[in-house]
């Protein structure tokens, strides 16, 4: 474990799943990230990165925090065979390589909750009965939480209630709707040959603010190595309080 230098991480989704902004605020940052190629070189362009097309391969460092490396698996979807071999592929290689350095050490699987009526589509299914990824945990991602709020005011309108009076209501009824996807997916995704790890809802990740100490602890919590554990917690800068929790368990 002393020899690996950095803890990598493969992030996949649907486009427009909110993974840039979630990796923006891991590494507090608000700037692009560079990407390399396979053999360590700079690819120049960071257009292909912002319209979701590039190399699965391709690295993607940012300076604030060059203690992680991602991969982005661009959106595939059901019937997308080449889309899904390539990952497939990508993820065995990368579980199971000798090069301790280039091994993936988590995966995070991003479904957005702005597409809530189909949050577990046959994409989703065909990646937890398909692609066993051994010893690297996946864990699921809802992402972009905050867009239920709208679905919470039509309710609580459709029920007849003044929104200007009640935005504890609101709130309440935010909550409850993302309990209740959250638990559909829980229970859809739990049923597949290899499910999730571990389930994290993400809000307000638009916010520079956002704290992502829930994503960080989550995933260190799945983690089948104590040495990749604290690898995580020394690399993150969520939070200080998690550093120290950890160096005191350890």
């Amino acid at each position: 474990m002393k020899n690996i230098k950095r803890f990598r991480i493969l992030v996949m989704g649907r486009a427009n799943a909110g993974k840039t902004t979630i990796l923006q605020r891991v590494c507090n940052s608000t700037d692009k990230p560079e990407i390399f190629d396979g053999q360590g070189n700079k690819v120049e362009s960071c257009e292909s990165f912002w319209r979701g097309y590039h190399d699965i391969t391709h690295e993607f460092v940012f300076k604030s925090n060059p203690g992680f490396v991602f991969h982005d698996s661009c959106g595939f979807e059901a019937g997308s065979t080449r889309q899904f071999d390539q990952m497939s592929s990508f993820v065995v290689d990368r579980a199971t390589t000798k090069t301790v350095n280039d091994r993936v050490h988590a995966i995070w699987f991003c479904i957005p909750m702005t597409d809530y009526h189909r949050t577990v589509t046959a994409a989703e299914k065909k990646f937890f009965n398909e692609c066993d990824t051994g010893n690297v945990p996946v864990i699921v991602l809802l992402t972009k939480c905050d867009s239920l709020e709208v679905d919470a005011i039509q309710e609580l309108q459709d029920e007849g209630l003044q929104i200007e009076d009640a935005p504890e209501k609101i709130a309440e009824k935010e909550r409850e709707l993302l309990e209740k996807w959250r638990a559909h997916i829980q229970y859809e995704l739990d049923k597949c040959k290899y499910p999730p790890k571990g389930y994290v809802t993400l809000e307000k990740m638009h916010q520079e603010s956002a704290n992502c100490t829930v994503l960080i602890k989550s995933t260190a919590n799945v983690m089948n190595e104590e040495g990749l554990q604290m690898l995580l917690i020394s690399t993150q800068q969520s939070s200080i309080l998690l550093s120290i929790e950890y160096a005191v368990r350890k």
